[in-house]
Parts: C-alpha cells; structure tokens; sequence
C-alpha cells in the first residue's frame, strides 16, 4: 500500500510537471491529481503503527522509552530528509547553474534552509510555491508529530483513546472556524489545513481500538465482503472519476467535496483499508507478495526522490518527447521515470538507508 500512495503521488508531480512545461499531459483526469489524497493516506498509516508500537511497549515494558523511539526515528527519517535538502538547496542550484539551465529557483539556501532544519518544509511550499523538494513538506508534518506523540503517550499512557479524540475534535474545531472566517490570514489557513494530525490521530484510533478488540475481525459485519466491496467502490471512484463525478451527481459531489466531511470521511476509509488489508483473513485485497513487498520497501526512496527524476526528465528529454505523438511520449515519458525512480531508490536503500537502519535495530 506505501508503494501504491507513492506512485499516485509521482503521476500527480508528473502531470503537474509536464502540464508547467506547456508538454502533452493527463493533468485532466483524476487519477492524476490524487498526490495530496495519497500522502494523507501516508499519515493515517504512519499514526496506525506508530500508536500500535507504541500500545505495545507500554503493554511489555509498562513505559516507553522516548529516547530511543526519537534515535529511530532520526535513523529511519533524517538520513535521506537530509540528503535531499542538500540535493536542492545546494547541489541542484550549482548543477543548473554549470549547465545553463533556463530553470530558475523559486528560493535560494539562506531563504529555506532553517525551514528543513527545524522540519517545517511546509512553510517553503506556502512561502514558495512548488519545487524540488515539495514532497518533504509531509515529512516535517510527521516529525513534529512524532515530536509530540512519544512523549504524550508515555506520561498520559492511561488516557491515550481521550488523547486521541481531543486532537480529532480540535482539528474539526479548527478546520470550521477557518472556513467560517475570512479574516484569518491565507498562510495560517494553509498551516492548518496541512497539519493533518487528524488524519494520525484517527489512525492511531484505528491501532487503539485493534490493540483492545479481542476478537477476529474477519467475522464482523464491518469487514464482511460487502462492506468491502463498498468501501473498495468508494475509494476506486474518488481515485478515478472524482471530477467527472462531482460535476455531474449530486451525492458523489456532497462524499468527494463537502468541507470537512469529506476530509474525514476519507481519513476513515484508509483507516478501514488498513486494517482490512493487514488484519481481515478474507480480504479482498490481497497485497502480500514479493514483488510489492519489495517495492513497499523502497517506497520512501520513491517518494523522496521522484522529483529529482520527473525534473531531470523534462529538462533533457523536453524537445524529443514535445517531436513525438502524445501518447507515444507519454508512454516513453512513465517508462523512464518508473524505472529510473526505482531503480534510484533501490540504490539509496542498499547503499545509503540501510547502513543508518542496521543501527535502527540497536534501539528496538
């Protein structure tokens, strides 16, 4: 499923990218403009495990132990958040440079650089809009959750579920105070709206109440095979046909685009659809193999660096794929940056990432 949101957040940056450069693009179908819809999906798995990690501890060793939960963190995350902050702020502005590319910054280091030093990247696509390292911004939102998060659950470990629906409430509380006002400042409404810790608490809702429920769940109507196939039906079509959808039905517009509501809705739906795909013996869904399994592991690689491929595509192949039918260039065009971001991040796993994960296993 990591690999799947990934990927979905690659054809949106992808589109968005040919569709900046005037080149053929799919910019108008949906299924390219679920970027944002995946890296939500990233957030309420990330509240899942993490939450479920966590319940764990507290159930072996009666306490948690937040320093190393911070080392592990910091081992799995920072390495590569890092690389990539050095990538494009210092080492991709050079390169254009050297190569007299027509591409301008939208920000030079000194702008940027304590925004990614204090994990608050969101605050450079506010400021500056879109850029290389737009994706990380979802990386800063996670850490200064995994900031808060620890420590709560250590010292308030008996009110984790109340804990949990505060955040939700407050979010909700916040998210419609800002949609009734219109004196609040457009940057403190894109903060907001981008801090989903909602999306993590409900999630971590998600792992609270699979951690106390005894039980099967396959044997709930919840997780039944008609609940599946609706619930399946309901993502498919926001996925695939949201656009279409919204302009032309009447309830399809009140699940896919009412204010808030859809927002949740949503957030609950993936929540279901990780706990269905991993818990429920009669899924419908099933994902565990070794092809996906390995492309899961890699994911993080593919979210990170698939800009840097998608960009350097349209900077050197932009005239021979503009000279080609648009099907044929767009085909050539997924090929190559497929592969190549797979390729990448298979690289960066075995030969970066893994040497700071062997030192992960120390603080287990």
């Amino acid at each position: 499923m990591r690999f799947f949101a990934a990927y979905f957040v690659v054809l949106h940056h992808a589109e968005q990218i040919r569709l900046k450069y005037e080149m053929f693009n799919w910019k108008f179908f949906s299924i390219f403009n679920n970027g944002g819809f995946a890296v939500t999906f990233f957030f309420v798995l990330s509240g899942f495990l993490i939450t479920y990690l966590l319940m764990k501890e507290i159930k072996q060793r009666k306490d948690v132990a937040v320093k190393k939960f911070y080392v592990r963190r910091i081992l799995r995350i920072w390495p590569l958040y890092f690389l990539l902050v050095f990538i494009g702020t210092l080492a991709m502005p050079y390169l254009l440079q050297v190569i007299y590319s027509q591409y301008d910054m939208p920000y030079n280091f000194h702008q940027v650089i304590l925004y990614f030093l204090f994990f608050t990247p969101f605050m450079v696509n506010i400021i500056f809009g879109h850029h290389l390292l737009e994706p990380l911004w979802s990386i800063g939102v996670e850490e200064l959750f995994y900031l808060i998060w620890a420590p709560l659950v250590k010292f308030l470990k008996n009110h984790i579920l109340a804990i949990l629906l505060s955040v939700i409430a407050l979010k909700i509380l916040l998210l419609t105070f800002i949609q009734c006002s219109e004196s609040i400042h457009p940057y403190m409404v894109k903060v907001v709206q981008m801090l989903q810790f909602e999306a993590m608490a409900i999630g971590g809702l998600a792992a609270y109440i699979i951690f106390h429920y005894k039980k099967d769940i396959s044997k709930t109507i919840l997780f039944s095979k008609p609940v599946q196939i609706l619930f399946f039906a309901v993502i498919f079509l926001r996925l695939m046909f949201a656009g279409i959808l919204t302009e032309n039905t009447i309830i399809f517009r009140f699940l896919f685009n009412t204010p808030i509501f859809s927002n949740i809705l949503f957030i609950v739906s993936f929540a279901w659809l990780i706990v269905n795909t991993s818990l429920n013996s009669h899924s419908l869904l099933q994902l565990n193999n070794k092809v996906l399994n390995f492309l899961g592991e890699i994911s993080y690689g593919i979210y990170m660096y698939h800009m840097l491929i998608i960009f350097g595509t349209v900077l050197f192949l932009k005239n021979i794929l503009n000279s080609m039918n648009g099907m044929v260039s767009s085909a050539i065009f997924y090929v190559i940056i497929t592969i190549g971001v797979i390729f990448i991040s298979y690289l960066s796993k075995k030969y970066f990432e893994d040497r700071f994960l062997r030192l992960k296993e120390k603080f287990n």
